[in-house]
């Protein structure tokens, strides 16, 4: 009998997502306060709207690669996601114990990061009210609002639920908002007003097109959040893969609406570039101030200040739980899989992931996106792209209800595009991924020496099979 495609290990979970509700999770998690903070540095990256191409691009990237989770997902539908898949395909009790422990390894580093951008841009909008806040002042706001999140987790999940659906509300009106003004107030003339020399190809201009992409993948994180509870969705098969392409064109299409809003009114040399400009901070309260006029736009700041809270507090919620599921399987720090003794949740988890999100807030938001792609391409969509290819190898007549489409293009394109946006950062972020990775592999030894498992040990048992 040919072996079939590994399952969860974990209880079997009430399969109650369909397909509008699994692209709704998409889309909640995609579109956050990425829109509101990303468009001065996008347009920074090519010094003008020509750098929309590098946002085009990401969308090039991300659709294949979506392909890459829905097979991936469609065939294993469990918690998880990442963590299951690379797991699975590199052999459970081998290189896979590797690859789960260094997907959880970079995460301690990049959902942390990912979190902070959220603050960061909590920091910047408050300087719409606050333009005389110190460097000192913005740290201690940015602590004061990670502690605030923090201590809005620090409960039962049922309570947790009615706060997320009152965020969530929030962030839907404001972009709607932004949609909504842009499109009654568009003019053509600032949007496409380039620059001479705007599309000269040179290697200051790809390595420019690498910055804009690298944002643009930033605004599109979460198009595959539906695989992280396979196991709770009806239909895998289907609902999976559907999902995620919807999701990805869908939250194209908004941010384009975005975009071409505020470019469309704002003319965009007022906030590029980013680097040391304030405007760029909060561009789009000066978008509704030139329409509306201060009263409005300090309502609307106060919109996008909610937004933001709603993003932090979602993206800590969500990502807390990742190391704790690992460590309850036994392929991560046991001390992560500890619960609160009363309230029952992952506290441990809760305080690491939230701390190091604060400690990270201190630096740019450049600097925090950049290190945050570099972190995750190595290991996480890169590895992920060959365990597609292993998977297929080593279990060819295993049950995949979604193959990718014209199987191994999507998967080559979207390895080229990830090792484009990896090649073209800044050296020292590049040396920042490698270095994070060389640390987990070191620890992950040490760790498998103390505990006495491979490679210090043979495997109990094959991987797959």
């Amino acid at each position: 009998m040919t072996p079939g495609l590994p399952t969860a290990s974990h209880p079997r979970l009430a399969r109650r997502f369909n397909l509008l509700q699994a692209t709704a999770l998409n889309m909640t998690n995609m579109v956050g306060i990425g829109p509101f903070i990303t468009i001065p540095l996008l347009m920074s990256a090519l010094g003008g709207p020509q750098a929309m191409i590098g946002w085009l691009i990401a969308m090039l990237i991300a659709i294949p690669d979506g392909m890459v989770w829905s097979e991936l997902g469609a065939a294993m539908p469990g918690s998880g996601g990442s963590y299951l898949y690379l797991r699975e395909a590199f052999g459970r009790e081998t290189f896979g114990r590797l690859m789960a422990f260094l997907f959880i390894w970079q995460f301690i580093f990049s959902g942390p990061l990912e979190i902070a951008s959220g603050l960061i841009g909590f920091i910047q909008y408050s300087g719409y009210f606050l333009p005389n806040l110190t460097t000192l002042g913005r740290n201690l706001l940015a602590t004061g609002m990670g502690l605030a999140t923090i201590w809005l987790l620090y409960r039962k999940t049922d309570a947790i639920a009615k706060i997320a659906v009152s965020l969530w509300i929030g962030t839907l009106l404001t972009t709607a908002a932004v949609i909504v003004t842009g499109a009654l107030h568009f003019d053509r003339m600032l949007a496409f007003d380039f620059p001479p020399g705007a599309f000269h190809l040179s290697g200051k201009f790809l390595l420019g097109l690498g910055a804009a992409c690298r944002f643009g993948m930033y605004d599109y994180l979460g198009y595959y959040d539906v695989c992280y509870i396979g196991d709770e969705v009806k239909n895998p098969g289907k609902v999976i893969p559907r999902s995620i392409i919807i999701s990805v064109v869908g939250v194209a299409l908004i941010y384009l609406a975005m975009n071409l809003s505020i470019i469309g009114v704002v003319p965009w040399r007022e906030f590029v570039p980013a680097e040391g400009n304030p405007k760029a901070d909060f561009v789009v309260s000066l978008f509704m101030e030139k329409v509306y006029g201060p009263r409005i736009a300090t309502i609307f700041t106060a919109m996008v200040l909610w937004t933001t809270v709603g993003s932090v507090f979602a993206l800590l919620l969500g990502y807390s739980r990742i190391p704790y599921a690992a460590a309850q399987d036994g392929y991560f720090f046991s001390i992560f899989g500890r619960l609160h003794p009363r309230k029952q949740f992952p506290h441990v988890s809760l305080l690491v992931i939230g701390g190091m999100s604060i400690l990270c807030s201190f630096v740019s938001l450049s600097m925090v996106i950049d290190a945050l792609m570099t972190t995750r391409i190595l290991v996480q969509f890169i590895g992920q792209i060959f365990a597609v290819t292993l998977l297929r190898r080593r279990a060819p007549a295993g049950e995949r209800p979604y193959r990718i489409w014209l199987y191994p293009l999507p998967s080559l394109v979207a390895l080229a595009g990830w090792i484009f946006i990896f090649a073209t950062s800044d050296v020292k972020i590049i040396l920042f991924g490698l270095g994070t990775l060389a640390a987990g592999m070191l620890f992950f030894l040490i760790w498998s020496f103390a505990t006495r498992r491979w490679p210090f040990r043979p495997p109990a048992a094959p991987a797959i099979g």
